[in-house]
């Protein structure tokens, strides 16, 4: 078993009580590969922001778990060559059961996400706090779920939304002993959020999705005043991207998300965890599209992936500094 601090991870207890009291929240961005870690690490020491670095189960399997356990590791020496320190977790994303949580502490994660959220509640309850005990004895902390997202993510599916019931979340959390809540009021997994017609039109013709429930938000927040909160989702699918991808022989169609100033606004509350990973998506595809488009003989992988680490960088410098309110909280 290897102690996430000895890769030089922290978990994200303490993090979660700055960002609450200081109205911003924390990015936590997936990845899958070397760019990936890069342009995430590069963007956060020079934002200088705290960063959650997500893992799927789905990227595990891609990546392999030790080569992944080392990226993390090797993203801690990084920052420091870059010259600023950040904090950073190391956090399982979407974990469906016990025995992947415990496979994760054990190769050094610093934080888990046991999702019970698709099971009755009584035993989402008792899973989360299964996961919890064993966790907490490493220090670990634990991110449950209540609501369901709709929305296709990788492994996570869900035809519609099943809003978070705010009567109970203080249940809930005093049963199970999780460190955060991730809740559902209204993102969606992946890069189709929405479909056209739940949407409005703004004086330039630009679909807008229906809004958060900011309500909902509020009255959890008076149920557990000042306990972590989650958001999942939070892609904001920038339309600009879109329009390369389809530009250079891409297929998105009615690819819609959850504009920024939603996701300011919920950032300044107890939400003090944002995800990310479509528009990272979005971000690289765009540009390795871009790149093998305007130069077909290109067969070196670094001619194309550079420039979709350097976007990706680009999308996570604007995140930390203008959507989520992290920079210069590291």
């Amino acid at each position: 078993m290897v102690n996430y601090k000895e890769l030089g991870l922290v978990n994200s207890r303490e993090l979660f009580k700055k960002a609450v009291k200081g109205g911003y929240a924390i990015p936590a961005f997936n990845f899958n590969n070397m760019e990936q870690m890069q342009a995430i690490i590069q963007a956060c020491v020079e934002a200088k922001s705290p960063v959650i670095l997500q893992v799927s189960s789905g990227a595990r399997k891609y990546a392999n778990q030790t080569l992944l356990r080392y990226m993390a590791q090797g993203a801690v020496e990084y920052a420091k060559e870059l010259g600023y320190n950040i904090p950073i977790v190391l956090h399982l994303d979407h974990g469906d059961t016990f025995e992947l949580c415990v496979s994760c502490i054990e190769y050094g994660f610093s934080s888990v996400m046991i999702d019970g959220s698709s099971h009755p509640y009584d035993e989402n309850v008792a899973l989360t706090r299964k996961v919890v005990d064993y966790a907490h004895k490493y220090d670990v902390t634990v991110e449950g779920e209540l609501g369901v997202l709709a929305g296709i993510e990788e492994d996570v599916k869900a035809a519609e939304h099943i809003y978070t019931r705010a009567e109970d979340v203080e249940d809930f959390v005093k049963k199970t002993g999780v460190d955060s809540l991730a809740i559902s009021i209204g993102t969606s997994h992946g890069a189709n959020k929405f479909k056209p017609e739940q949407c409005t039109r703004d004086k330039d013709g630009i679909l807008v999705p229906p809004p958060l429930r900011f309500d909902i938000l509020k009255e959890i927040e008076k149920r557990i005043p000042g306990f972590p909160i989650v958001l999942h989702g939070s892609s904001s699918v920038p339309q600009d991207l879109v329009k390369t991808i389809n530009h250079y022989g891409g297929n998105l169609k009615d690819a819609i998300g959850i504009p920024e100033d939603q996701l300011r606004e919920a950032a300044k509350s107890a939400v003090c965890k944002i995800n990310i990973d479509s528009d990272g998506r979005l971000a690289m595809t765009a540009a390795v599209r871009e790149v093998l488009s305007n130069e077909p003989a290109v067969f070196d992988p670094r001619k194309y992936l550079g420039p979709a680490r350097d976007k990706l960088k680009e999308l996570y410098i604007h995140k930390c500094k203008d959507v989520l309110g992290s920079a210069n909280k590291a």
